[in-house]
């Protein structure tokens, strides 16, 4: 029998919003690692609201700065300056590598996107976008134009986008193995603008690890050789940060960091503050400045969601996240690789840091949303959330708040475990 909560979200709700489990989790509470529900049943949190509370649920520190900017002022618009949104902006640009200066401030992920792409198109004076497939880039009419992921396509696209290979090793659209492949799916990027484009393009995008579409973890290469293939055919190259940002993948504070890359324009949003709505784009001066016309955002620069993200990269800081997470993220991905050797569904784990995938497979790497149901169903059973992405439908997506504990990685592991003996016990 549906819950109450249940059929409410039928009356009321899109059918469109979809939610996880086919009793619908009711959250309620959270504080660091840890949610509850409706019922009280307590959870440790190893999705974080889609890789969004990445200092913990309910930060002291976070909720001071939230509290006192609200006490002072609330709400301003872009027809005005605040404060907090000045300092936002000049820390971006002390964090990001190369020559990234200009910001633009948004409410979403897809905000940011949108400001991007139209950046790109104002400076280089063209049309066309390379996007990668499986890349999901949000949830507008040009946001999922741009995404190379079927199902969460809509039924209208913009026009002037096409779609290159990405360095999925493990279904690689070449039937190649790395590094014998000689990146092939990068090097195909030439071939795709010569004969898909009119030859010159605005810009590459491309999320370093990407999100939605299952943690797809490139070979080393790929993004030089892709993004010098786009930039002799005069593109800029826009790097999707919103999952990747801010420590998620550990070492450094940018998951492009990893490929030596300096992008032309980042794009942000999630982990940036905690779970408060924000997107920002970053650009370089004379690409922020090829935008003339004017333009406002009503709740961009909100200067109590600029106070939290000033709070969420402070605690960044001080506790040496990207450190912090590459410890954890080894921990917790060699307990899943032993895991592995007990549950052999589990065809690949996969991603850096704490973004981790584990793609759910059966026999000839047949993908197996059902057993990856299956999966999230027997964790939340067990006491921890994982999210579900892939364009199969058969990627866990293992990505807890970035201050997770030894403790609490091996208390996942353990309770990860469990589930999956109750999968393969199905």
């Amino acid at each position: 029998m549906a819950s109450e909560y249940a059929l409410k979200q039928q009356k009321y709700l899109y059918p469109a919003m979809k939610t996880y489990y086919a009793d619908p989790l009711v959250l309620v509470e959270g504080s660091g690692r840890r949610v509850k529900d409706v019922t009280g049943k307590e959870y440790l949190d190893c999705f974080g609201g889609i890789l969004t509370t990445s200092v913990g649920h309910a930060n002291p520190e976070v909720v001071e700065a939230m509290c006192d900017q609200i006490r002072h002022i609330a709400h301003t618009s872009t027809c005005y300056l605040n404060v907090p949104l000045l300092q936002l902006a000049e820390e971006l640009a002390s964090l990001t590598p190369g020559a990234l200066q200009k910001c633009f401030f948004t409410n979403s992920g897809t905000e940011a996107i949108e400001t991007a792409i139209a950046s790109a198109r104002f400076h280089t004076k063209s049309h066309w976008i390379v996007s990668l497939r499986h890349g999901y880039h949000g949830r507008s009419v040009l946001a999922t134009s741009l995404t190379g992921h079927a199902p969460w396509r809509l039924g209208t696209s913009e026009p002037g986008i096409t779609y290159a290979h990405n360095g999925y090793c493990y279904r690689c659209p070449f039937h190649q193995t790395y590094p014998g492949c000689d990146v092939a799916c990068a090097r195909d990027m030439e071939e795709l603008i010569r004969t898909t484009t009119d030859g010159r393009i605005a810009a590459l995008i491309a999320e370093p690890i990407q999100g939605v579409g299952g943690f797809i973890t490139p070979p080393p290469e790929f993004f030089k050789i892709a993004v010098d293939i786009a930039r002799r055919h005069g593109g800029l190259f826009i790097c999707d940060e919103v999952q990747t940002g801010f420590a998620r993948t550990g070492d450094y504070m940018f998951g492009i960091q990893h490929w030596g890359v300096e992008p032309d324009l980042m794009v942000f949003a999630k982990g940036l503050a905690n779970g408060a709505p924000i997107g920002a784009t970053i650009a370089r001066p004379e690409i922020a400045d090829s935008w003339t016309a004017s333009t406002i955002s009503t709740f961009g620069g909100n200067p109590v969601t600029m106070a939290a993200a000033i709070a969420t990269l402070k605690v960044m800081k001080e506790q040496d996240l990207p450190k912090h997470v590459a410890a954890m993220g080894k921990r917790m991905s060699d307990g899943l690789w032993k895991l592995q050797e007990r549950c052999r569904f589990m065809g690949d784990v996969r991603g850096k840091g704490l973004m981790i995938g584990i793609e759910v497979v059966r026999e000839g790497k047949a993908p197996a949303a059902d057993l990856t149901t299956a999966f999230m169903d027997a964790a939340r059973q067990e006491g921890v959330l994982v999210g579900k992405g892939g364009l199969y439908g058969n990627v866990l997506r293992v990505t807890p708040p970035l201050t997770i504990t030894e403790a609490e990685v091996d208390e996942a592991l353990e309770k990860l475990g469990r589930a999956c003996d109750r999968v393969r016990d199905l």
